[in-house]
């Protein structure tokens, strides 16, 4: 079983992260931290919050994070630019109200005492801006040796989403994205656009796990539905975030290449490009197993089986 700290910015797709990392068995999940990023901070808590209490997993603690970036942005954002987030994360999930409250302690502060304290390895998953994890290994780099793998969501070899050049995740943050990429993490793995944009689910299959009538598989099939209506396509959705939740039960569910990756902190067109060396041109050494490809048929079978499940049977 594997001890998981999920990083998030709840979030529709990070909604459903949070639920394959709660209810699948061979997860343990030890806490959850929240940051700024799809939405401000204190809607990403209360939806994580929500989310926890309604499939009966208020036992994970949660940690409310930062609420602005490591670095702050050094260009101006055009007039009339509106963010890939915008239109497909509900500000306040349409799930009640949640049962307990967020911890006392911050995201950076408990980070650090936890991996400090680590018995056993941890894998790490941030599915948002890096801000949190940058400032944890800025205060105490030795976390780090306490984690066996961190699995990132971010980046793109290819296009970006949020700009043409850059990924959300990454863009809202790339001085804490170049901090972690160069941090010395034993296994970095990067999930990529270019992997998750095939981990679709679609307003059938979304039927499909409304079904299964699980709490789980409801709230998924009711926030994919939300996010699918966001989307351009009007059909399917990629789950972003979820993809590295599934990578973690199951590996092969994507496909890795060991590159060098690093982030563009200063280019005026390019801020927050995720720079992928997919040639070796750079000279740099590997440091990263980046994700360009996925299984979409084995990730939503995953998917599937995983919110059907009940807290009583996860555990």
């Amino acid at each position: 079983m594997k001890n998981v700290i999920l990083d998030v910015d709840t979030g529709n797709d990070d909604a459903v992260a949070i639920m394959m990392a709660a209810l699948h068995p061979d997860i343990r999940l030890v806490g959850c931290t929240t940051v700024a990023g799809n939405l401000p901070v204190e809607n990403t808590t209360d939806n994580t919050l929500r989310v926890l209490s309604h499939i009966g997993r208020d036992d994970v603690p949660v940690y409310r994070g930062l609420a602005k970036p490591f670095a702050p942005h050094p260009f101006p954002v055009p007039e009339g630019f509106t963010s890939s987030a915008t239109p497909v994360h509900q500000e306040q999930l349409a799930l009640p109200e949640a049962t307990t409250r967020a911890q006392t302690a911050t995201a950076v502060e408990w980070l650090v005492e936890t991996l400090r304290g680590a018995t056993q390895k941890v894998t790490l998953i941030p599915v948002a801006p890096l801000t949190n994890i940058a400032a944890a290994i800025t205060v105490a780099p030795e976390i780090i040796h306490a984690v066996e793998e961190i699995v990132i969501m971010g980046g793109s070899a290819t296009h970006g989403n949020e700009t043409s050049q850059a990924e959300f995740n990454i863009y809202k943050d790339p001085v804490a994205a170049q901090v972690v990429f160069n941090a010395g993490f034993e296994r970095l793995v990067l999930v990529t656009l270019d992997a998750t944009r095939k981990a679709l689910v679609s307003d059938i299959q979304c039927q499909e796990l409304a079904a299964l009538g699980s709490p789980a598989a409801l709230a998924t099939a009711q926030i994919l539905d939300y996010y699918i209506r966001g989307n351009d396509t009007q059909s399917v959705a990629a789950v972003h975030d979820a993809l590295c939740v599934a990578y973690a039960i199951d590996p092969t569910v994507i496909g890795v290449q060991r590159l060098n990756v690093d982030a563009d902190t200063v280019g005026f067109h390019t801020y927050g490009r995720t720079i992928v060396d997919l040639k070796g041109i750079s000279g740099r050494p590997p440091n990263a197993f980046v994700a360009l490809d996925a299984d979409p048929g084995k990730f939503y079978e995953l998917l599937k089986h995983t919110v059907s499940r009940t807290t009583a049977t996860a555990r």
